[in-house]
């Protein structure tokens, strides 16, 4: 007999989406427009390790600082651990049961972890887009930031750790049918309406 553990939510009460998609692909805009129209809560793994980072008294403020100078993954357990008690709060203070989960999961063993302990995923929304248009956009933005030069090596770094980590996982749930796949190569308005199908259909 195999027991089954209980996740902390019940997904017919909670609804989580995976936001995925390569850097510049639009993923903050687009979480921000769902966050105004779609009544979710937009959590960002990135954001909640840094200010966790910065938290008088955290617990693991100073693990995260190790991590992240080392350039490496913080462990799992942390992360879902923050984004477990964002989504607490959320509910608690705020009565918010749906959430945008941005930049997670970035390995199939985090997603399998964040499923079998808080709750599962309704679906992964996938935001392609070529290198080529990743690149340019990138390359404008970083224009007026003034770091032109440096920054070309630096992307294609983070597309590569994109492809080596993220594809596996979009695969993983394409297997299940999880993925609802946006063309992100449209302007931001054309790429809005294509989302907002998925979710009328979806929610």
């Amino acid at each position: 007999m195999t027991m089954t553990a209980t996740t902390t939510f019940d997904p017919k009460e909670v609804t989580v989406i995976f936001v995925l998609g390569g850097p510049g692909a639009g993923k903050g805009t687009q979480c921000e427009n769902i966050k105004r129209d779609y009544d979710f809560v937009h959590l960002s793994a990135g954001d909640l390790l840094r200010e966790e980072q910065k938290r008088e008294g955290s617990k693991y403020g100073e693990l995260i600082q190790n991590y992240i100078r080392e350039g490496l993954i913080v462990p799992m357990e942390v992360t879902i651990a923050l984004l477990e008690n964002a989504m607490k709060e959320a509910i608690e203070k705020d009565k918010k049961t749906r959430f945008l989960i941005d930049g997670f999961p970035r390995k199939m063993d985090q997603a399998d972890k964040f499923e079998e302990t808080v709750v599962e995923s309704k679906f992964v929304l996938y935001f392609s887009c070529t290198e080529e248009t990743l690149l340019e956009r990138l390359m404008k933005r970083s224009a007026t930031s003034g770091r032109v030069d440096d920054n070309i090596e630096s992307i294609k770094k983070r597309f590569q750790v994109f492809k080596d980590t993220s594809f596996p996982v979009i695969e993983a749930f394409e297997k299940k049918d999880k993925v609802r796949q946006i063309n992100a190569e449209k302007s931001i308005d054309d790429v809005y309406n294509d989302v907002k199908k998925v979710l009328d259909e979806s929610l």
